[in-house]
């Protein structure tokens, strides 16, 4: 199999080891960019299948590289950051990350979310993927039907969106903000009771155990993931 090209920016030169040194060969081929301005170009000459970014670059900060790269790539960006606050972690998912991880972060958890990331892209690249599958729940985006099992589930047309757009980016933390305007449209943004009410709903229909949820789970104070397997 074809190795994984990993862009790494990051300015922390403990980082860069740690990760050259932990990846393996012949899994990844990596490419590493001291700045904003080297990984911008890096990434669009080499085209690679992940980036890793860290936030607090010497030139430009890692939100605005984000939303820069967003305007014309929607390769998979992961954010790695010291800045462990709810608000950072919402600001550069709502910039376009797919992901973020707070510094130290295990081997383990980073990849994890590197094959998330990578498989949510490549189902991102078939849109007309006419079925979703995960543990026991079935969607069949053309006939708008779930099952459960064998059991079919019966949506509301909110609660079916807000399924959907979950389903469709599978993996991906998605914040408040995102669901909400994906769902009920932009001048719904501050109602977070809404996501409350109808992820609920939503839990009870899908999930064999709705008080210890497995497909949609909650990022605290952040917004929802739908499980990928």
């Amino acid at each position: 199999m074809a190795r994984v090209k990993l862009l790494l920016i990051e300015d922390e030169r403990p980082i860069r080891a740690f990760l050259r040194a932990s990846l393996k060969e012949d899994e990844f081929e990596i490419k590493e960019a001291e700045t904003a301005a080297d990984g911008m170009s890096l990434v669009g000459t080499w085209s690679p299948d992940v980036v890793l970014l860290d936030l607090g670059l010497p030139d430009k900060d890692g939100l605005v590289v984000t939303q820069l790269l967003r305007e014309w790539t929607q390769v998979p960006i992961i954010v790695l950051s010291a800045r462990g606050r709810e608000q950072d972690k919402i600001a550069a998912l709502d910039a376009g990350a797919d992901d973020y991880l707070t510094k130290p972060f295990s081997l383990g958890e980073l990849m994890a979310r590197i094959r998330v990331s990578i498989r949510h892209r490549q189902s991102a690249s078939t849109p007309d993927e006419p079925t979703f599958e995960t543990g026991n729940l079935k969607i069949d985006f053309a006939a708008r039907r779930v099952w459960k099992g064998a059991e079919e589930v019966h949506l509301t047309p909110t609660e079916y969106k807000l399924l959907s757009v979950l389903a469709k980016n599978a993996g991906r933390v998605l914040t408040r903000r995102q669901l909400l305007q994906e769902v009920w449209g932009p001048g719904y943004t501050t109602e977070t009771h809404y996501l409350s009410v109808y992820s609920a709903q939503l839990r009870h229909k899908i999930e064999v155990d709705p008080a210890r949820p497995k497909i949609i789970t909650t990022e605290a104070g952040i917004g929802y993931r739908l499980r990928m397997d």
